[in-house]
């Protein structure tokens, strides 16, 4: 790929480090005795923060609060305002409306946001801040819309929509597609989502992106005059990841013109945002010029590009060998700001347009999470840590002498966080089998006393590519609550350690890894806490698979929990949406059998020894239950110690509140009696 770079990207570290005391409350150890332990219940008390944006004046921050209804088996959320100099929080919707996506109307007159309509899907409403009042609905698109963009001007909006559905739906699925299934989703036809921008004043709506490609990521132009998309245009779209940015005009319906292609880079480019000059647009890219590593191993980079010009200007060079995302410009230009995945960290990180100099400006012991930026330059974040949900803070551009920073916006859950015990974490780094060193998270339970010897989980993270982080985990708190010593090791192949790190397992699942989880068991048995006898291990997604692999080699763990895993890769060939993935690293089953069956657990499962609950959705289409049913009948026959449960209709992710106070409560259940037994 032809670029320009930079020689060298200087590392600032600001000293702007969060500590306990800015983020959440330490608490003694004569104040948790008087605490209560997480009890499962807890769960669906915690309430969510998001979305936050900025007044165009940046008094005001609006975020989204959302709440778990166990009863109704739903979510709701809600929108809530507090000043950005900080105060009171208030509502500002009602409960039982669903909002979520708020945006202010340019000129700080409305808030607008999507809800449900009573028949059409997701519709975009808006309300009257300087009167109050009911609110008035602005579209009315059949099957509802996806996304929208205010025009800079607040006369026009950006829509997504997805194509209509022309499928007889009582007829059979009719599938021509390389990629044909997505969870959540379904059977994938040709419906596209494209883009519409509609006229407020003489109500009309234009098609402006058409095709068989998917167009998302949208954004104005300051002056309105073009938009930008991100879009897979190549010859077969479902056959590589190869996205790129794309202008079109707003004015011009899609059969009048062709989208103008900006970036040229055969990897990955997304995340568009016009710097306020009009002229550059900074975004994400991924590349790599070797043939057999998937995009999601690979570490993002920020670039800024001039419209008409083939070449980047990489920002962020290999020496930043960590992945970035969610980019917003700063109100100058000069700055773009992402989020970056470093170390057990997600940091706020500023990216200098000028010369690509990094500053770290928000580090520490924190998950960074949604951002906005205040026309002053002040950022509003998400923040979440080992014992605190996420909350709102402000980073000022120009903070008082001797203030706090970031500075505390919201406090959510604060009634409920003062009344129960939460853990501490304990960040543990070691030596594994050559040498690399590895981070371990360890959560400990409240009557902890280290010359005593606790059961313990090995808990692993999904998302093999993923890292775990300080943010707060509901999870693993309650097994610290329920008496475990917790163990979250970031095995190699995990994030944040940058691109070697991620590829120590390329086309070798099941290897360094899991050296690592045995070297992390041996390591907090040494430290004389955890009892050897007393052992249990388990994860979901690529942590069950891990867990999988893990129960073949060993016999030392007492009890397993395998939760949306994998075990046999080939028998899911063509049946999990990951074709590009496995072709990149694994090449065909049919060519590379034994690669395929060296990764799978299934072809060792008669090792395990280990009472092992295999638990996943039945619609799951991202890691399908048949793994869980053939590792689970595997040992049936082998006449070992399991369980299978599925839950009806759910997915990856299990998100019906009332299977996920079942899925806890089973996890609890499985560990007391296999581990603690």
């Amino acid at each position: 790929v032809a670029m320009k770079t930079y020689s060298s990207s200087k590392l600032t570290l600001l000293s702007l480090l969060l500590v306990g005391a800015a983020l959440g409350t330490h608490t003694s150890a004569q104040e948790a005795e008087t605490l209560r332990p997480l009890a499962v219940d807890d769960y669906f008390a915690i309430q969510s923060v998001g979305s936050p944006i900025v007044s165009p004046d940046g008094a005001w921050v609006v975020y989204t609060v959302s709440t778990k209804d166990l009863e109704n088996d739903r979510t709701e959320s809600r929108l809530w305002s507090v000043p950005t100099a900080g105060g009171e929080a208030r509502p500002i919707t009602a409960k039982g409306w669903g909002v979520g996506s708020p945006s202010w109307t340019p000129d700080g007159q409305y808030l607008a946001f999507t809800a449900r309509s009573d028949d059409q899907g997701s519709q975009l409403f808006r309300l009257d801040l300087r009167g109050g009042g009911e609110r008035v609905q602005i579209t009315n698109v059949e099957g509802g819309i996806g996304g929208y963009k205010w025009s800079p001007d607040g006369k026009r909006l950006l829509l997504s929509i997805r194509d209509k559905n022309t499928d007889d739906p009582s007829g059979p699925w009719v599938i021509d597609r390389l990629v044909f299934k997505q969870d959540y989703v379904g059977y994938l036809n040709h419906q596209r989502t494209h883009l519409y921008v509609h006229d407020l004043e003489a109500k009309t709506t234009i098609q402006i992106t058409d095709g068989d490609y998917d167009d998302y990521g949208a954004t104005w132009s300051p002056d309105g005059s073009r938009i930008a998309f991100v879009s897979n245009r190549t010859a077969e779209p479902d056959a590589s990841s190869n996205t790129d940015i794309w202008l079109v005009d707003p004015d011009t319906p899609y059969d009048q013109q062709e989208p103008v292609r900006v970036t040229t880079n055969p990897g990955t480019d997304d995340s568009p945002i016009w710097h306020p000059d009009g002229e550059r647009i900074g975004y994400l890219m991924t590349y790599t010029d070797r043939t057999d590593i998937p995009a999601s191993y690979l570490q993002s980079k920020v670039a800024i590009i001039r419209i008409g010009e083939d070449e980047p200007v990489l920002l962020t060079t290999e020496a930043l060998d960590r992945k970035a995302w969610d980019p917003t410009f700063s109100p100058d230009g000069s700055q773009i700001y992402v989020q970056l995945e470093d170390d057990g960290q997600v940091q706020l990180a500023a990216v200098s347009v000028a010369d690509g100099e990094l500053s770290r400006l928000i580090t520490g012991q924190v998950q960074v999470g949604a951002t906005a930026v205040a026309p002053d330059g002040s950022v509003v974040v998400a923040i979440s840590k080992p014992r605190l949900p996420e909350d709102l803070f402000v980073l000022d551009a120009n903070p008082p002498a001797g203030s706090e920073q970031p500075r505390r916006l919201t406090d959510v859950n604060g009634e409920l966080l003062n009344s129960i015990w939460l853990s501490d974490v304990e960040e543990l780094r070691f030596p594994t089998l050559d040498g690399t060193v590895i981070q371990t998270f360890v959560y400990k339970p409240q009557d902890f006393d280290p010359k005593r010897r606790y059961p313990a989980i090995l808990w692993l993270h999904g998302g093999q590519e993923s890292q775990y982080d300080y943010g707060f985990n509901f999870r693993v708190q309650l097994f610290a609550a329920n008496g475990y010593v917790v163990v979250m090791p970031n095995v190699r192949g995990s994030g944040g350690r940058g691109l070697d790190f991620a590829l120590s397992l390329n086309k070798a699942y099941g290897t360094h890894d899991v050296e690592d989880v045995i070297v992390a068991t041996d390591y907090v048995i040494a430290r004389g806490y955890v009892d050897p006898d007393r052992l249990g291990v388990g994860g979901w997604s690529s942590g069950g698979t891990l867990t999988n692999v893990v129960i073949t080699k060993t016999d030392r763990f007492a009890g397993a929990i395998s939760g949306a895993s994998v075990g046999w890769y080939t028998s899911t060939y063509g049946h999990d949406p990951y074709y590009v993935w496995w072709h990149t690293e694994l090449g065909p089953p049919w060519k590379n059998r034994d690669l395929w069956d060296s990764i799978s657990p299934f072809m060792d499962v008669e090792n395990i020894t280990t009472p092992t609950l295999f638990i996943g959705g039945e619609k799951d289409w991202n890691q399908p239950i048949i793994h869980s049913e053939q590792m689970y009948q595997a040992m049936k026959h082998l006449g070992r110690e399991t369980q299978l449960v599925v839950y009806p209709d759910a997915h990856h992710g299990i998100r019906k509140h009332s299977y996920q106070k079942d899925l806890l409560e089973r996890f609890l259940g499985w560990f007391e009696k296999y581990v603690k037994g």
